[in-house]
């Protein structure tokens, strides 16, 4: 089948645009995603409808079935999510999250140390961004609900602990697949004696709106700074709805769920703590197959590069099922409360799922399309080098934004941004690099389409959209504050001076917000 080439035409940002705006609009994602995909199909295949149901059918399939057999790695995130949700029911069948919530009322004081406790397990689960974003979901959510905080509010909480925090650490698979990319271009660009991780953990201070993100939201539990949409969630959630509940039940929600009157606190953290060394071994084993078979010497950094993270998170995952299975049964738990909690907890991933696979099958439409390439190439041209620093993370931005994939926009613009900096002035090269990063995590923020997106609000157990529209606002304060920072590093070649502009704008930016917070109240 030959497919239209879009690398060099606006037309390519058609399809994620009316996905993008569809969504935020009528609030019915998976209708906005569907003609997303179908308009992308069409314009791929010249507007004919056969070849359009064939390219169509060929790519949900390529989600399941590949020409080398199971799509295995789609499949096994599918299968984590199902058994992430037996988990959680399972958990509130036994009576363990309301024991953890009675005990939360006991010693976590307020509505902040609720949020605090959130922010940090989002911090200290740094393996990867899905894991965290659904564990710490997990672990997280009575405490939240038993102080009235907003799920919408819960799931900034993931969102922005999640990418920001993988995106800074060595030892996560982030971290392992940005250095093995940053590894290839340097060693391209004649840079093969430069120690790979210490060259990253250069970068990290250089990532303004991965730390400036963590400062705002720290801020924004300290200072009980809700703006915009989330105020109105927040609100909500004090007069006792968590979320809108005219939309139905969000992704993993447990309603109706019987829970045993014997529950104690171990029956939620065991599972979950053997599901996190469970999944962290087999990332490290499967890695260091990966380092036997090529005859390369076992480090940590290298087998996070070569890890199978789907499969890994599966079967940590089913080590955790088993645990919380073993748990219910010892504490003499009902065994038709068992397979209630089983069958209903494997269905409420369902809505997460189904949006996942539309937003995986649109990555694949805006992958033929060549929308990132597109956007890649605005980057050419005359522009002062001060401003590409600034460039670049507006641009990565962008491009997250439109394809939904942070790791998708690491490939297409770290090499250009390589490029472009060996071009003019090679002492930028790592604040190019870390404009990239930072402009992909906030695109990534921004856009419904994205997998991380979707994930954070199934973790917090919130409608999709509302999600978006609430984390939104701080994601432009964010993003504003670090396009300051690029712009001074730029013209002053100096990270230093760019963490004070950064500092600058980000208590302005607080101020601001604590204004209009005060006037909101008023």
């Amino acid at each position: 089948m030959t497919v239209m080439n879009y690398a060099d035409s606006a037309l390519s940002l058609l399809p994620p645009a009316v996905a993008i705006v569809l969504a935020i609009f009528t609030r019915r994602v998976l209708l906005s995603l569907g003609l997303g995909i179908l308009i992308g199909a069409l314009l791929l295949n010249q507007f004919s409808p056969l070849a359009t149901g064939e390219f169509v059918f060929n790519g949900v399939k390529g989600l399941f079935w590949t020409s080398e057999g199971l799509n295995s790695w789609n499949l096994y995130i599918l299968g984590f999510l199902i058994v992430l949700g037996m988990i959680t029911a399972l958990i509130t069948v036994s009576g363990s999250a309301r024991a953890f919530a009675d005990w939360a009322r006991l010693h976590i004081r307020n509505k902040r140390d609720a949020k605090l406790l959130t922010m940090f397990l989002g911090c200290v689960v740094f393996i990867d961004d899905y894991f965290n974003s659904l564990v710490v979901g997990s672990v997280a959510r009575p405490v939240t609900d038993r102080y009235y905080i907003s799920r919408a509010k819960l799931a900034y909480l993931l969102d922005s602990t999640a990418a920001p925090v993988c995106v800074i650490s060595p030892v996560s698979s982030w971290g392992a697949y940005i250095i093995a990319l940053i590894g290839g271009i340097l060693t391209a660009h004649g840079f093969a004696d430069t120690g790979h991780l210490s060259i990253f953990i250069q970068m990290i201070p250089m990532n303004f709106y991965a730390i400036f993100s963590l400062l705002l939201l720290l801020f924004v539990v300290f200072m009980g700074l809700d703006v915009g949409p989330m105020r109105e969630h927040e609100l909500n959630a004090q007069r006792g709805s968590l979320y809108d509940e005219s939309k139905g039940l969000p992704p993993g929600a447990n309603a109706d769920l019987p829970e045993a009157e014997t529950g104690k606190i171990l029956g939620l953290f065991l599972p979950i703590i053997a599901l996190v060394f469970a999944t962290l071994y087999f990332m490290v084993s499967s890695g260091a197959q990966v380092l036997a078979t090529e005859g390369i010497e076992f480090n940590i950094i290298s087998a996070f590069e070569k890890t199978d993270v789907s499969s890994s998170l599966f079967f940590g995952a089913l080590i955790g099922l088993a645990i919380s299975l073993l748990l219910n049964l010892i504490q003499g738990v009902e065994k038709s409360m068992i397979v209630k909690g089983v069958v209903q907890g494997a269905r409420s991933m369902l809505p997460a799922i189904y949006i996942l696979l539309f937003a995986w099958t649109i990555a694949g439409v805006i992958g033929q399309l060549e929308t990132g390439k597109f956007m890649a190439s605005l980057a050419t041209g005359n522009i002062p080098f001060a401003f590409l620093p600034a460039l670049m993370f507006v641009l990565a931005g962008i491009t997250a934004f439109s394809t939904g994939t942070s790791w998708g926009t690491f490939g297409i613009m770290l090499p250009i941004a390589a490029d472009m900096a060996m071009g003019s002035h090679t002492s930028m090269m790592l604040p190019m690099l870390a404009s990239v990063l930072a402009g992909a995590v906030f695109g990534d923020h921004c856009s419904p389409i994205s997998d991380t997106t979707i994930l954070s609000s199934t973790g917090a157990s919130c409608h999709h959209i509302d999600h978006v529209v609430t984390q939104l606002p701080y994601a432009l304060i964010a993003a504003f504050i670090s396009l300051a920072g690029y712009v001074v590093l730029g013209f002053t070649e100096s990270v230093v001076a760019g963490l004070v502009a950064c500092s600058v704008v980000f208590v302005l930016s607080i101020i601001v917000l604590k204004i209009k917070s005060k006037e909101a109240i008023i």
